[in-house]
């Protein structure tokens, strides 16, 4: 096998998708709150979500530094979770974010959780009432 077919295959054996980070991190939060109030380790969120512990690592201490309430337990039956009865207090935004909002969640679209799709709906709803529609 020439050496550049060699490079090719090794790159598609370990190719893993390319994500963009607002989605990997989306996704790592929608997977915390699915598993709580179990803890998973960066290897099974690794499994899971097909990026790299070192990634889900990176990412935890990312949110984490934004705020969102993951914790991390060391040792034995340790790992990373989120506390999923936690609600926000009302916020108040002004028409510009909340547009900048919608459009964010336009542009993740067809990624979007279920999480995403309520959050606009909820936002759609409070800009134009119960239709959601100008």
């Amino acid at each position: 096998m020439s050496g550049f077919r060699r490079i090719l295959t090794s790159m598609t054996i370990n190719a893993r998708p390319l994500i963009p980070r607002v989605e990997r991190q989306h996704r790592l939060i929608e997977e915390l709150r699915t598993s709580a109030p179990r803890a998973l380790t960066a290897d099974q969120l690794s499994a899971r979500l097909l990026f790299t512990a070192r990634t889900v690592e990176r990412d935890v201490a990312e949110l984490v530094e934004a705020g969102v309430p993951i914790t991390a337990r060391r040792g034995r039956g340790g790992g990373y979770s989120i506390d999923s009865r936690r609600e926000l207090p009302p916020l108040v935004f002004t028409p510009g974010e909340a547009s900048a909002l919608i459009a964010s969640l336009t542009v993740i679209g067809p990624y979007g959780s279920a999480t995403a799709k309520s959050a606009m709906a909820k936002l759609l709803g409070a800009l134009y009432g119960e239709g959601g529609r100008p």
